[in-house]
């Protein structure tokens, strides 16, 4: 009688056993179906077309496409993922001529429903686009404006940033040069107003990390350097103190590719030439990057730059947000982007994050010379009692931004 009863109670079990683990399976399924209810994501890319600076040469102009391909390659890469959890995303693309064309085309895109903007124009259209913004589900990003103002003074409520501030470069200059103990340096300035932009950010930066400049020239020759570059520079570069390193000022490299192996003291230069940080070159090989890199060269036909990478890491953070909420819903991605929860992978060797007080960023920058990868800031023995990538621009105390959703 035992025996049976024991038989009978195994089959039982059994019996108990399949029916709860078919019930588990069927409500995980029933679950995966409704999260994986199909969504379709739009994002446009909006470009506002700017004149190249007259006299720059050939070998310095970024491609008509930069910014866009690299929000392209982010697309692709995102709906790899998004075919396993139902979610599409696509891209449109715009060039405007003129401002208003510019401003137009974003409401009717807005009126036609879309929400995510990824913007490439300049200070003041940018100033313009967060007034149009404001009271609106929209999420919008700067790829391509790397003004401090927009981070430090003139804080856009509705940007975030994926461009890295002049400010973050200037400091991972400034790191470097002191843990090289490079501490003496002469100051080269162009005379266009984003050359004393460039100059007046890295003066905050040597003042902030205790280097001393000592002296400040500002470049105004309009002599073919070409031909007198070995002459002309290193008279316009002889001073009474001595200097370690160079710093040159120059957003359109009108000159600063000729101060390297001309100055009179043979010193390193860095800034606009010599050794830059950027956030992407193609010399970086680590973290996966050589595979960011044979994609995207196999689709665009050339190198990515750092404002194709910006581009990127736009759609990137859009998209990773919707396959971790599941939700195309504008306000929530927001929310979440400027939430401590959101990290985005990104080739970088570390997950990145956004200000929540400026919506910059944060990041590892590459110092590098045109061919090689010298360095990566923060430097070694850079400490922040949150992290070191806030030693890398404004931080929350130094930044008069205070935005919050």
């Amino acid at each position: 009688m035992f025996i049976v009863t024991r038989v009978r109670f195994k089959k039982y079990l059994v019996k108990s056993i399949a029916s709860s683990m078919w019930l588990f399976f069927l409500s995980l399924f029933s679950c995966f179906n409704a999260l994986a209810s199909p969504i379709t994501l739009d994002i446009s890319y909006v470009k506002l077309a700017q004149q190249q600076a007259p006299g720059v040469s050939t070998l310095f102009k970024k491609p008509e496409n930069s910014g866009y391909m690299g929000a392209k390659l982010a697309i692709s890469d995102s709906n790899t993922t998004g075919k396993f959890l139902q979610q599409h995303f696509t891209l449109n693309y715009f060039i405007a001529t003129k401002t208003a064309q510019f401003l137009d085309y974003l409401e009717e895109e807005y009126q036609q429903g879309r929400r995510i903007f990824i913007l490439e124009a300049p200070l003041t259209q940018l100033v313009q686009v967060d007034l149009w913004a404001k009271n609106k589900p929209v999420l919008l990003f700067n790829v391509s404006e790397s003004a401090d103002e927009l981070r430090n003074t003139q804080c856009l409520a509705s940007v975030f940033h994926t461009i890295p501030s002049d400010a973050m470069k200037s400091d991972a200059l400034a790191q470097w040069l002191l843990y090289r103990r490079m501490n003496k340096v002469l100051l080269i300035q162009g005379s266009k107003a984003e050359d004393l932009q460039l100059a007046t950010s890295f003066k905050r930066a040597a003042k902030r990390f205790g280097l001393k400049i000592i002296d400040e020239k500002q470049w105004d020759f309009n002599t073919d350097l070409r031909r007198s570059a070995q002459q002309e520079i290193p008279l316009f570069t002889q001073t009474v103190k001595d200097y370690d390193v160079v710093y040159v000022a120059d957003q359109s490299k009108a000159f600063a590719e000729f101060l390297p192996f001309n100055t009179y003291l043979p010193r390193p230069v860095i800034g606009s030439a010599g050794l830059e940080a950027l956030a992407w070159h193609s010399a970086i090989e680590q973290w996966g990057a050589t595979q960011l890199q044979n994609r995207f060269m196999q689709m665009a036909d050339r190198k990515m730059n750092e404002i194709d990478f910006a581009g990127y890491l736009a759609v990137r953070s859009v998209a990773q947000s919707v396959h971790r909420l599941h939700s195309n819903t504008s306000s929530e991605l927001i929310k979440y982007i400027n939430s401590v929860d959101f990290e985005l992978a990104a080739y970088k060797g570390r997950k990145l994050s956004f200000r929540a007080w400026s919506r910059q960023l944060r990041m590892p920058m590459a110092l590098v010379h045109p061919h090689a990868l010298v360095s990566q800031s923060p430097q070694p023995g850079m400490l922040h009692p949150v992290t070191e990538l806030d030693t890398l621009g404004f931080d929350a105390q130094e930044s008069q931004c205070e935005l919050s959703r």
